[in-house]
């Protein structure tokens, strides 16, 4: 079972039916639309862990989302994890272009996109985390298993998160990441890399009104409601404590 069918097994059909409303499609559209979030989130992962220092930095990351639950969690707090999440993984930049080539290829709203992509994250981490830890995962296998993720997409989907994560990573790194040599694109470090200045991504965390105003109701149980709050990115390469 790959991370995707985790995900979609966690959501349920409330999940769905949540994440469509969000949308404004139905769940069958719905359904598709995480299947490609969910797959450039873990193609991002994927990348970063084919260098030695990403999949270290991946790894002791994960340790943080052992048995924390994204699927119960309120929307302001599970997208401000996402975002940090984005932006340790493809960039402020990087997810823009994402959730824009996503938006062609599925025909929604990309500012919708942007708005689902740091929902699904912190729930594609923790599941990760998880199969990490029951595995008896190192930073070697971990690297390993997201490959055979990347691999186990269909042909279309599979062509298209290729070219989308090509776009992103160009020379192999996030958008707004500097060198691995100069510091890890997961934040774990301590230097300074070039890519700290650089600007991020314009209004993902709040935009139109059609959203989810109460966490995403998975199978792992229901959430209280909040309203969505304010949310930010971290550029790849500058320490960060939710992480």
């Amino acid at each position: 079972m790959t991370l995707t069918d985790e995900l979609l097994a966690e959501l349920g059909d409330s999940g769905l039916e949540q994440i469509a409303g969000m949308l404004g499609t139905d769940t069958t559209m719905a359904r598709d639309v995480v299947e490609a979030v969910s797959g450039v989130i873990v193609g991002g992962l994927a990348r970063n862990a084919r260098h030695p220092d990403g999949a270290d930095a991946l790894r002791a990351a994960l340790d943080d989302h052992v048995d924390t639950d994204p699927f119960t969690g309120d929307v302001a707090s599970l997208t401000r994890d996402g975002h940090s999440i984005l932006g340790h993984v493809l960039g402020g930049q990087g997810t823009e272009q994402a959730a824009d080539g996503l938006a062609r290829f599925t025909g929604v709203d990309p500012g919708l996109i942007m708005r689902l992509l740091p929902l699904v994250a912190p729930m594609i981490m923790s599941l990760l985390a998880d199969r990490a830890g029951s595995r008896g995962m190192n930073a070697g296998t971990l690297a390993d298993d997201l490959d055979r993720e990347q691999a186990a997409r269909p042909d279309e989907l599979g062509e298209l998160l290729q070219g989308l994560l090509d776009a992103v990573f160009g020379g192999g790194v996030p958008a707004q990441g500097g060198p691995y040599e100069s510091h890890s694109p997961f934040g774990t470090g301590t230097g300074t890399g070039a890519g700290t200045g650089t600007g991020t991504g314009t209004g993902t965390g709040t935009g139109t009104s059609t959203g989810i105003g109460t966490g995403i109701a998975g199978r792992r149980g229901a959430p209280d409601g909040h309203e969505e709050g304010d949310s930010h990115e971290v550029a790849p390469g500058t320490s960060n404590p939710d992480w």
